[in-house]
């Protein structure tokens, strides 16, 4: 158990640097804060499914690891850039951790972040990016099973309807969690990461 975490680890660091690097070839993130938010949100994203089997519902193909898209709706408050690389992170985790068809769904997270951390920059309030993005989340993870040979049923109601749910749970846990930090620390932590 202790090597894989080790291995975990090795990975979740040339992840990071990865993206340390990227972003600063890019230039987009220069702010040291952002880019360590990004970092953290990002190994978190990456042991969600990793570490959290017990909260995990499956009804194959569909799996809900609950909390797994938390780390990706906060990440959008910091920008496309940090919301994408944390959405790979997610990719990355399930991919080491679940079978091709589920790790080809967390890769459909990279889009659904895409689209609201574009929302919240265009000045969509955070609560209602989470609920534009919650029908585009749903049908890119039921179009990306379809190769995969699944029924319709599967696939619509399943998965479609199953993401969507999913989707919702995690964006109250979100939203409560942004609201919570917010009063812990009196100040307005969507505006703050927004402003960056």
């Amino acid at each position: 158990m202790l090597f894989f975490l080790f291995i975990y680890l090795q990975v979740a660091a040339y992840y990071v640097y990865w993206c340390i690097y990227i972003c600063k070839w890019r230039g987009k993130m220069k702010d040291v804060k952002k880019l360590t938010y990004t970092a953290l949100l990002t190994a978190w994203v990456i042991l969600i499914p990793i570490y959290f089997k017990g909260l995990q519902v499956q009804i194959p193909p569909f799996t809900a690891t609950i909390t797994a898209h938390v780390p990706i709706f906060i990440a959008m408050l910091l920008g496309p850039e940090a919301a994408v690389m944390v959405a790979f992170g997610s990719a990355l985790g399930f991919f080491i951790s679940a079978p091709v068809v589920v790790a080809a769904r967390a890769l459909m997270h990279v889009a659904v972040a895409l689209v609201g951390a574009f929302a919240i920059r265009k000045g969509i309030s955070f609560n209602k990016s989470l609920i534009l993005t919650a029908p585009i989340h749903a049908v890119l993870e039921a179009l990306v099973v379809i190769p995969f040979g699944y029924t319709m049923y599967s696939v619509l109601v399943v998965v479609g309807v199953g993401t969507l749910l999913h989707h919702s749970v995690d964006a109250v846990i979100s939203s409560v969690l942004v609201k919570s930090i917010s009063k812990a620390t009196r100040k307005d932590i969507v505006k703050e990461l927004s402003a960056r």
